[in-house]
Order: C-alpha cells, then structure tokens, then sequence
C-alpha cells in the first residue's frame, strides 16, 4: 500500500502546443484557481487537476519498478495501463535499495532514474520509466519521501539508518535528517531537471506517507517540522511543481499548519484485507465528499491510494492472491471505484494495478515474497478479469471529458431533486455546470446488498424532465455493482439525450460519431439518440428501435453474447455488446503531431477501434494504412472487427499482414481473422541432475568462527532493550553488527563445568520466523514465530509472534565439561516492521537474540560472534542486485547461486536432488543447484512459474529459491501459503543457459524431501520482444572474507 510519491503525470501533460483546452465543458464559469507560488504550470481549482491549461481527470495505477526489477518488462506494464485507460502510474522509488549504506547513493543499474526518464523523454512521452516511443500512459511519478511503507523492510528505510541513527525517525531529528539529505537531494536533484517546467514528466511531488502531523502518545515530536523540512529541501534544488501528501484517514494532517503540502489527499482501504471471505463485508464508504468540502474545498478531492486488493500474510489461514483477486474483484471495482465518482473524486490511484515480487529480502516481516496484490495485471504480467472492468471504466472516463467537472447537483434522499422509485436503490447526481450534462450514479441503499433491484428514476434532460427507462418496467442493477445513467452526454460532435446502458467508447472515429453501449445478457436497457434520418440495426433482437423521445429515437438494448451490433445512419455509428464481448475491445489512441504527439486528449484525439485480440499494445496509421501491436492466444484463430477511416487499404498485426474486408454496408468497418499457429514451450525435468552441498558447515567441530564479527556491544540505538543476559554481556542484534537481512549465525562460547542444563534464550525473528539451535554440532531443538490473518488488524500490534522465549535444554553427552562449548544459533530475518501507531522507532526492530541465559550452574559466556551475509549491508559483493538481495546461508556467502559456477567448484558436490532430500534426517541446510537452457521464441510472451511440493514426511522445512542468482523465492513449509514463484524473463534467459538454486532448511529431525518443477501459466503471440538478462554477467569468482 504505500510509499512517498514523486507523483508524475505521464502522457497527457499539456503543453503550449497541446489541443486545444478551452472548451466550455472544461471550464465553467468564474472558479478559483490556485497554484503554488513557485509555478502556474500545475495549478489547481475544486474541480481539477490543471496542467498547462488543461484540464486532467488523474486516473492511474501504482507501479514499483524495484518489484519488477527487469527494465525492459516496464515497457508492457505501461502498455497495459495504457490499454485500461489508465492515464496515470503512480511510482514508487526504494531508499533502501539506492542508499545502502552511510555515504553511498546507488542509483545504477535496475535502480537507476535518470535513464529511465531520458528515455521516455527521448521518446516524446511524458512518464517515468518507458522506451517505447509515446506508446505508454500518462505517469504521475509518486517519488517518494524517505519513507514508503509498502510492506517492505522498515517501510523502505535502509537498515542502516535505523541501526546507527540514534534520533527519532520520521521527525527532524537531527540525526535522522543527516541520514536522509544525500538520497532525498539526489531526489530533488533529479526531481528538478524533469518537472513539467523543465520540459520534463513530473507534476506532483509527494513528500512522505501515511502519516500524522502533530505528535500523539505513541509518536515522537518534530513530525510537522520534518515535512517542512523536506519541502524546504525540494525547493532549494529548484523545485517549483506542487507537493502532496497520503492522509491514512480522513485526519486533516498537512491541510494547514506546519509541514502542509499544496494539495492534500486522503488514502482509502474500505475494504479491509481479509480475502477469505466472498466479498468485503463493509459498505462504501459515503462521505468522501462531504469532507472535501469541510476540509479542502478549493482542491480537487485527490485519493492517492485507493485500494484494489489486499496483502496476504504468513500462514496457513491465508487463501492466496488469485482469491483476493475474486474478493476484490469486478464486482468490487464496479462498486468501490465507481463510489468514488459519485463522490466527486477527479484525482485517484489504485493500489496496486500491478503488484510484482518482493524479491530477496524486501518484504517486512508479515508477508511472503509475491506482491501480486490481487490486482488486475497479476504479477506474471497476465491481464485478469478485473482488469476487464478496470478497462471499461477507464475508457469510459477517458471518452467523458464532460465528467472532469461536475458539481454534485443532489441525491436520492430528496427526491425533488433525484427521484426514484425504490427505496433500496440510492442514486448521486453530478452535473456538468457549462453543459448540464448528467451523470446518475445508482447503487444499493445498503451497499453491502448483493440482490437484484430495478427503480424507475426521474432526470433531467434538455428535452425536459423526463421518467426512465420509458420501455421496461425499470432499471436494473444486478447485484453488488453501480449503474451509471447519463443525459446530453457528448460522443464526438453529436450527443445522446440519455442511456441507461454502460458507455465503453464516445468519440470520433474516421468520420463518425461512435458510441459504444454494453450491458448484461437478460437485461434490458434503453437509449435515446438523436439520428439523422432514418437508422439501421444489424440486430433487431439486440437493438430495435422504438417510438422517438423527445425527438430522439427510442433505441431498445437487449445484449446478448452473440458478437457486435451496429445502429447507424452517415454520420453516427451505435455499438451494442454485452459486458463479456467488451473483454477484446481496444481503443489504441492514434499519434498526432508536435511533442505531445502521443499523449491522448492533448497530441492525440483520434482512436481506432479493435476487437478480438487478447491484447492492443499500440496501433499506428500513416496515411490508409493502419499497424497494430498486441497479443493474440496460441493455436488458434482471432477474428479481428476494426473500426477506422473508411480509406484503410491495408492492415497489419505485429507486422504480418491481415487480409481485411470492408463491410458491404457500414463505411469504415472491417473485418480480418488471425492465424496463430501452436509452438510449444519446452521446459526442462528438474527432477534430476542437480549437485548437492551441505551448507551448514558451521555446527561442525572442525569448522572455526574467527573470521567472524564478535559481538561486544553494549548498546544499541533500538528502543527495544535486552530482557535479560550475562551481567555486562553484549547486545546480540543482528542489525547492530551490519547483518540485517536473512540467516544469521550466532555462536556463543563457554567453558563448561559440566552442570549445565541448558540454556534460556529469547530469539526475535520477526512473524512467521524460525531458529535452530545446536550445542556442540548436537542439535538441541527449533522455535517458530508466527503470523496472524489478515495482517493489518487494529491495533496494529497485534497477537502474531514475533519472537520466542524458551528453554533449550542440552542433550545427553552434548556438554564438553572441563572445555570450550559452542551454542550455535541460526535463524531468519524475515524483515523489519514499518512504523507502527505512528512510531517510526518500531522499524528499530531487534531481530537477534533479546536474552541468553545458561541453566544449571553459574556459567556466563566467554564470548560471542555473529555471521550474516557477506560482507553485512555495507560491504556486500553482489552490487548488481543489491544489497536486499543475499543472507547468510553459507553457500550464499561463498556465492554458490550466482551464474556460471565453474565445475572444478562443483565436481566434488554429490548428485542429488531436492526430492531426494538432504543427506540425513537431521536438521541442518542443503544446498542444491543445476543448470538447463530454455529456447522460448521471442515472439512469445510466455509466464513461466517455479513450484514447490512437500514429499516427504517432515512438514518443517524452509526454502529458497535463487534463479540466476536473484532470490525469487522465501518458502514456510509448515505455513505457507506460497508454494509457486513466478519468475520474469530477464530474470530467467529465455534463449540461453539458466542456473536454478535451492537452499532448503530442515528444522526438526525426518526426512525433507521437496519436488521442484517448472511450469508454463500462460502464453501468448505478442509481448514486447526480445527482454534482456539482467546480471547476466555477474558470474561467480571465489569471494574474498568467505568464512
């Protein structure tokens, strides 16, 4: 859910050679309009967002490029958004990730800006990430503040920071703000050369997220002033584009006071994030507007994140993503986001519209390594059926330009202004002040309802006060969804006096005037249009036309699943489908001329209209002939429906040229079919030939730790303490010692007297984490943390384990009396938590050993070391992946799950592979790896997944996964729930040699053994080409500090 934003509006940033944007119905009458002080370029009034003059409706998607850390693979997620409507992409950037350790900013490589934008720029599109010309939505480039939450470690906050900083974090600490300086000027920095008054994408700047203004009993003071401070930051390095803020509620923070921001918006999770139920259970939420007028009525109502799908947390209990993804499906989205328009919101974001992977070590401590979210673009890259509704809704908003500025006319509770003829059907009026165009938004009166309802309702029209609908008993909303009815709404330069039916497309095409209806098979719908002479219908018992109205003829909808129907007269064309045909109807903008060429409502105003592929990425027409990009399925035949300029004389599809015949009756319709023939994807048998390491040579007696760190602090800068110790022993926090991601080893030393029984430890791991302890190389016993569903509950802080306090009592023969004993500790870091009840301190967290006490005699430890990753966070060798991306298992410090291991490392390996298991029953680590090759066409846009299945008998195990030495995947075999990793090509070659790696850690004694195989998901003809291999040549050499 949340990070900072450096909010960028992408495609449709206005220039002074942009469309035209005076139009009356964009600009009412006398309205206050305010900016900033710094720039009028971005200014702002009640109604909108306005960009160089012209008006934007801001609706977008979040993105984070750090969760698909494959550059080329931006490119079709920006395509997709583009293809739903989507105008904007909020975009989060990752302090942890760029600023690894004091003094160094590392934006190189995947985490890289600047290329990024000089690419979109290069291309004459207005967005943050992109290198496809002017092909991608408009971006608003949420360039977070230092803090992000997202369900990351520490909320984004390098652990660095929040182990040597010793002021409060997220106020104006001193320390805190030393800490931040270098990356958040190196933001403004970048900020500054490529805001929309640099001729550069960035329009809004967020400057920090979720959080409170004045301090509260669980916070710390200096909050206000901290965002003062970041502004006062951006400003000293030239930027002049408005700032902006999340409130987590409706609170008031940073309207006014200290710290405020230019524009306020106000976070929205109504549904809550419990995916195991059908749907949420609560009800829309009813009184957005009403707050906006209380509290920043001069602004336009802005929520910067508004939830379409929910994290899933550690556990058993947890269902799985492709269930939050029916949970909070198209129902939801027809719903919850359409709640929004009646609530006269004009600036949103969806959270997340594409999720990605929280690869290596970015996730905090409650959820597991995907990110899918539930969203609409899955995090395969796969389009959903939540992504059909999402599209309708964002064509229709990017067809009714009317709808940026409304005024909230009334509601059904007075019915002298909305009436309606059933009390369990609750309708909103917005109406455009210039036009008076109409638009009735209907829901249950009890939004939680899930049954049929029909109404009559009265609208006004300019034929007059009208009854609707006139040829059914009334209008129908089909269960838990919104119904949209408008009047004299405008579709290119005619208009319809009203419809009942969903609008998917309104604009001009060629030379007509096109409006493109749906509904629902079963359901009847009406619409009244003005026709110049007599019309045609392909399809009376689709679309019949009726008795006029007021002038306009009655057109009688009834959608059934048999294809497209066409109303027409010369000038005017009338699509009618149903909901479920819509799913392969495309509206790629057509590029017009000058800088913004591509940037739909300011270069680009034309569209063609195509149905049947899978997906349009782009089209392009020259003249008479029209080039189009997209997806199609495999082995099997499209029939293609295009709607252009009556002149077309040739069309292509991913360069292959279609034979296109023209309809004999209507000018400007073709139709095409596409051949796609079937070509198979072979993976390879993971079932054998894989080598085998033990990799956990530390539990051996032969095995020395005096390459190791000793742990000798007595303080530390986390406000959680020790509970208990050795008098004057040290602290034993991983973070305190650099190593803060992963496994890390303890071995505490002492000298036996032989009455020892055993030892008192409290271990803290975070949720769901475990730890191992052995004495001697005995293994002792295993303690387990654990995670509660759903993961955000209230309070915050809530019954999950984080951390076990237990006695491990020694073995029989296990103590060395008279000698030297080593306890050995290994356990996981499962990452640290974000800021809790508004105390950013709590990402402080102590993840180490919190008491150590030994039992049975008054024995005290001689000493204690600690190993983690290589090289801790500041001197880790892997700088391509970076610093989140390895821990601490000792085939991981040595580098063994990087590329191109050389077979004088491996030849002594044993061949052995996960099913087998590892080589006894004992708890310990085994490390498994082999290589294959994969030959996918480039032509394919595949999605490809590896899996996991328990086949042994002993359900307590841990796994990772490493795929060309990134670290794809976290397993809890005992909890789960994530059992299949999808992997992006990038990250896999798919022309070339592979390496797949698998760590896997036996916590209790019996056999682990683990089938892991690879899988296709998806396929399609299409995609984006040949993707680049990220780390491709970060091939393994013998690392220097191995120990």
């Amino acid at each position: 859910m949340r990070f900072l934003p450096l909010l960028v509006l992408a495609s449709q940033l206005a220039a002074a050679n942009a469309a035209d944007s005076s139009s009356d119905h964009l600009n009412p009458g006398p309205v206050k309009r305010d900016d900033n002080g710094y720039t009028k370029v971005v200014s702002w009034d009640k109604y909108s967002l306005i960009v160089n003059g012209q008006r934007i409706f801001v609706h977008g998607g979040e993105f984070h490029p750090f969760r698909l850390p494959v550059p080329d693979l931006w490119t079709d997620v920006f395509q997709k958004f583009k293809a739903a409507g989507l105008n904007t992409v909020s975009i989060y950037f990752h302090w942890g990730l760029s600023n690894p350790s004091k003094g160094v900013i590392d934006f190189d490589g995947v985490r890289a800006l600047q290329p990024l934008l000089d690419a979109a720029k290069e291309i004459g599109f207005f967005l943050c990430f992109g290198n496809e010309a002017g092909r991608l939505p408009q971006t608003r480039h949420r360039c977070l503040g230092p803090y992000i939450n997202a369900e990351t470690t520490a909320g984004g906050i390098p652990h660095w920071v929040t182990t040597e900083v010793p002021g409060y974090l997220r106020t104006n600490s001193s320390s805190y703000t030393e800490a931040y300086t270098p990356y958040w000027e190196y933001i403004a920095e970048i900020t500054a050369k490529n805001q929309i008054t640099a001729g550069g994408p960035v329009i809004l700047i967020q400057v920090d997220n979720e959080y409170v203004q004045y301090d509260s009993s669980g916070g710390n003071p200096g909050k206000g002033a901290y965002f003062a401070d970041l502004q006062k930051a951006l400003r000293k390095k030239g930027v002049v584009i408005p700032t902006t803020y999340n409130d987590p509620g409706m609170n008031g923070n940073f309207v006014s006071g200290e710290g405020k921001v230019d524009i306020y918006g106000i976070d929205s999770y109504t549904g809550g994030f419990d995916c195991r139920i059908g749907a949420p259970l609560t009800s829309v939420t009813t009184n957005y507007y009403q707050y906006h007028v209380a509290t920043n009525p001069s602004q336009p109502l802005f929520i910067p994140e508004f939830q379409s799908g929910s994290i899933e947390p550690w556990g058993p209990t947890s269902v799985g993503y492709e269930r939050c993804r029916i949970t909070f499906g198209s129902d939801y989205e027809s719903l919850f986001n359409i709640n929004l328009w009646a609530n006269n919101v004009k600036m949103v974001s969806y959270y997340m519209a594409y999720g990605g992977t929280s690869w290596g070590h970015i996730p905090f401590h409650k959820v597991y390594t995907s990110y899918d979210y539930g969203a609409a673009i899955a995090e395969n890259r796969w389009i959903t059926p939540k992504y059909q509704e999402l599209k309708r809704q964002g064509l229709f908003l990017r067809s009714a330009k009317e709808f940026i500025t409304t005024d909230v006319a009334g509601n059904s509770t007075d019915s002298s202004v909305v009436p309606v003829s059933n009390s369990d059907v609750y309708v909103t009026y917005l109406k455009n002040p210039t036009t008076s165009a109409g638009f009735y938004i209907a829901r249950h009166t009890d939004s939680t309802s899930n049954s049929t309802v029909t109404f009559k309702l009265g609208i006004n029209t300019s034929s007059g006060t009208l009854q609707v609908p006139a040829s059914s008993s009334g209008i129908t909303i089909p269960g838990r969804r919104s119904q949209i009815t408008v009047t004299d709404f405008a579709y290119g330069s005619s208009r319809a006096l009203y419809t009942t039916a969903s609008i998917l497309f309104a604009g001009s095409v060629g030379s007509r005037d096109v409006l493109y209806l749906y509904g629902e098979p079963g359901i009847q719908y009406e619409a009244a249009i003005k026709f110049s002479g007599t019309p045609t219908t392909t399809n009376s018992n689709v679309a019949s036309l009726d008795s006029s109205v007021q002038g306009a003829t009655l057109l009688k909808i009834k959608p059934s699943t048999s294809g497209l129907t066409f109303v027409y007269d010369n000038s005017r064309l009338i699509i009618v489908s149903s909901t479920s045909a819509a799913d392969t109807f495309w509206s790629p903008a057509i590029a017009g001329s000058g800088n913004y060429a591509s940037f739909w409502s300011f270069g680009s105003t034309s569209a063609v209209l195509v149905w049947g592929p899978h997906l349009v990425r782009d089209a392009e027409l020259r003249g008479s002939k029209l080039s189009i990009t997209g997806d199609l399925q495999t082995a099997s035949s499209t029939d293609i429906t295009i709607i252009g300029p009556a002149n077309l004389s040739s069309v292509s599809l991913n360069g292959k040229s279609l034979a296109v015949t023209p309809s004999p009756k209507i000018k400007g319709i073709f139709t095409a079919k596409y051949s796609s023939s079937k070509r198979s994807i072979n993976l390879p048998n993971l079932s054998s030939g894989w080598k085998y390491f033990d990799s956990l040579p530390e539990i051996k007696q032969n095995y020395s730790d005096q390459g190791w760190s000793v742990a000798n602090k007595k303080t530390t800068n986390s406000p959680w303490k020790p509970y208990y110790g050795d008098s004057n022993g040290p602290i034993l926090y991983g973070c305190d010692y650099k190593f803060c991601e992963g496994q890390v080893f303890w071995k505490g030393h002492f000298h036996a007297t032989g009455a020892e029984k055993g030892v008192n430890l409290t271990i803290n791991g975070g949720e769901a984490f475990a730890a191992s302890v052995w004495l001697n190389g005995k293994f002792i016993k295993s303690t387990y943390g654990q995670s509660t569903y759903p993961a955000y509950t209230w309070p915050i802080l809530d019954p999950a384990i984080e951390e076990t306090d237990e006695f491990y009592e020694f073995p029989a023969g296990s103590l060395l009396a008279g000698k030297d004993n080593v306890l050995t500790v290994l356990h996981d870091n499962m990452g640290l938590n974000e800021t809790n009840d508004w105390n950013a301190e709590t990402s402080k967290s102590p993840r180490g050993i919190r008491g150590y006490k030994l039992q049975g005699a008054d024995t005290t430890f001689d000493l204690w070391k600690v190993q983690g990753k290589l090289g801790g966070y500041t001197d880790y060798p892997d700088k391509t992946r970076g610093v989140l991306n390895e821990g601490g298992f000792y085939a991981e410090r040595a580098g063994y799950h990087l590329p191109a291991l050389p077979a004088s490392v491996t030849n002594s390996w044993a061949s052995r592979s996960p099913s087998q298991g590892l080589l006894t029953a004992s708890p310990g680590v085994g490390f498994f790896r082999k290589q294959f090759t994969l030959n996918v066409d480039s032509s394919l846009d595949a999605a490809l997944s590896f899996n996991f299945k328990d086949i042994g008998s002993n359900p307590h195990w841990r796994a990772t996964l490493w795929i060309n030495g990134w670290t794809m995947g976290r397993v809890v075999g005992d909890l789960g729930p994530q059992f299949k990793f999808p992997v992006q090509e990038g990250i896999l070659n798919y022309d070339g040699t592979n390496v797949v790696a698998v760590a896997i850690w036996a916590l209790e004694p019996g056999a682990v053994k683990v089938d892991v195989s690879m899988a296709v998901d998806a396929v399609v003809e299409g995609g984006i080409g040949k993707v680049g291999v990220v780390g491709g040549n970060s091939n393994w050499k013998p690392r220097a500090g191995l120990v």
